[in-house]
């Protein structure tokens, strides 16, 4: 029946990638009978024979030695100019400018690190500290017609004495 095709689908599928599924689920098992126990746990070392990686595929060139071959480099986000987005200003802004703290929007989910050599990149300057807040999305009505205020993120950056960044 057309009804049950994708159960053999399912079947080949797992025949292709070579799952351990124990034998007496497979169809040709239930039609055959019974198997015995040495016929499946020799069919399951079998397989686990031949998923184990040999030496020679994950081998390093000689000299170098890394204690953890799974693990990945943390990559950053993004470049300098697509983490910080623009200078946020504003009266208190320009007021925290006089006292070398800068405030910037930038892009949700960087986190202190990023902003500040991607600040330091974009303006040549060194970025003493780093505070992130998030301004939550506020519900804005128009008449009938209700919505929301977009949320975004700002990062306040102090930078080091005698240094500045000219943002007009």
């Amino acid at each position: 029946m057309a009804i049950f095709d994708f159960l053999k689908r399912k079947d080949e599928n797992e025949k292709a990638r070579g799952t351990n599924r124990p034998l007496g689920h497979t169809k040709q098992a239930k039609k055959a009978g019974k198997v015995s126990a040495k016929k499946q746990s020799a069919k399951v070392s079998e397989v686990k024979k031949t998923k184990s990686p040999s030496v020679t595929e994950g081998a390093q060139p000689e000299g170098k030695v890394i204690a953890n071959p799974m693990a990945t480099k943390k990559t950053t986000k993004g470049f300098s100019y697509e983490i910080v987005k623009a200078p946020h200003i504003s009266e208190k802004a320009t007021g925290l400018a006089e006292s070398n703290h800068y405030v910037f929007k930038v892009v949700a989910g960087s986190n202190k690190t990023e902003i500040k050599k991607a600040v330091e990149g974009i303006y040549g300057v060194n970025v003493l500290s780093v505070n992130i807040i998030k301004i939550k999305a506020k519900k804005r009505r128009i008449g009938k017609t209700q919505g929301f205020k977009k949320g975004h993120t700002k990062a306040v950056v102090k930078v080091a004495e005698g240094q500045k960044i000219e943002i007009l």
